[in-house]
């Protein structure tokens, strides 16, 4: 008999000091709730301000937003836009896309359209088989680039000595068959007016451009087509978009600056269709 009451005795002490380790762990439990709370709180409100942080270039993973070049997938839930012409509209291709991703598929031509006789020779194969609902276009830098082969400067540029590329009638006969193979296609047309050319440029005469825009302009307004006045929205920017003293290119900065203005008039051909559809 005093062992089992040595034994029961030994047991209740067990169990009273089991249960005496239990309230301690619940109210250690219960002590601690409000921390973990917190702690969880504070690591979940960190992790979306990180996500906050991240730069909008990280959203935009298609080689179609680093590569002017490199076209989209075609969604066939997105309506189609083609971008023509030369270096100026490869520079803002990629930011155009940015602005417009999950309104358009923005497609280029697979290269620099260069001047508007070159372009007029090759738009069947550019314009495919593809229905476009957009095209913005526009040919002005090449066509009013003076060139000799004998001059040492960067695409033989010498508006002193050189060649004019197209002359003001070469140039309006080539936006007229331009113009008219477009229209077969029933897509919203832009034109886009042709960028400033600086002081100092070495191939280019300050002001053609803008004589060969209003040639352009005549042909667009007989024709019923939307014009980007890319050449005052430019004009605005200048010089701080520059690419440097008598360049015709622009910064980074600057083709993201173009990019804006060519985005918005895009979507603004879009929405306009939309409502027609409507």
């Amino acid at each position: 008999m005093k062992d089992t009451h040595v034994t029961d005795v030994a047991d209740g002490k067990s169990r009273s000091l089991t249960l005496k380790r239990f309230f301690q762990g619940a109210a250690a439990a219960k002590a601690l709730a409000p921390i973990l709370c917190a702690v969880y709180f504070l690591t979940t409100m960190v992790g979306v301000s990180a996500q906050e942080l991240a730069s909008k270039d990280e959203l935009y993973t298609g080689k179609e937003f680093s590569n002017a070049f490199a076209n989209p997938q075609d969604d066939p839930d997105l309506p189609n836009v083609l971008l023509i012409g030369d270096s100026i509209s490869i520079g803002y291709t990629v930011d155009v896309r940015k602005r417009l991703s999950g309104k358009a598929d923005v497609f280029r031509i697979p290269s620099n359209g260069k001047y508007a006789a070159f372009g007029s020779e090759n738009l069947d194969k550019w314009l495919g088989q593809r229905k476009w609902d957009v095209i913005h276009f526009n040919w002005g830098l090449w066509d009013i680039c003076y060139r000799n082969p004998k001059s040492k400067t960067q695409g033989h540029r010498d508006k002193i000595n050189g060649t004019l590329t197209a002359g003001p009638d070469q140039y309006r006969e080539s936006l007229q068959q331009i113009v008219a193979r477009l229209k077969q296609t029933d897509a919203t047309l832009i034109w886009c007016a042709t960028t400033p050319v600086p002081e100092f440029e070495a191939g280019r005469k300050v002001g053609d451009e803008i004589k060969y825009n209003l040639i352009a302009e005549s042909i667009m307004k007989k024709n019923g087509i939307r014009i980007n006045d890319l050449h005052a929205h430019a004009l605005r920017g200048l010089p701080e978009i520059q690419k440097q003293k008598g360049d015709v290119h622009f910064t980074s900065q600057g083709y993201a600056y173009l990019a804006e203005k060519v985005a918005f008039e895009i979507a603004s051909a879009l929405s306009a269709e939309s409502s027609e559809r409507e």
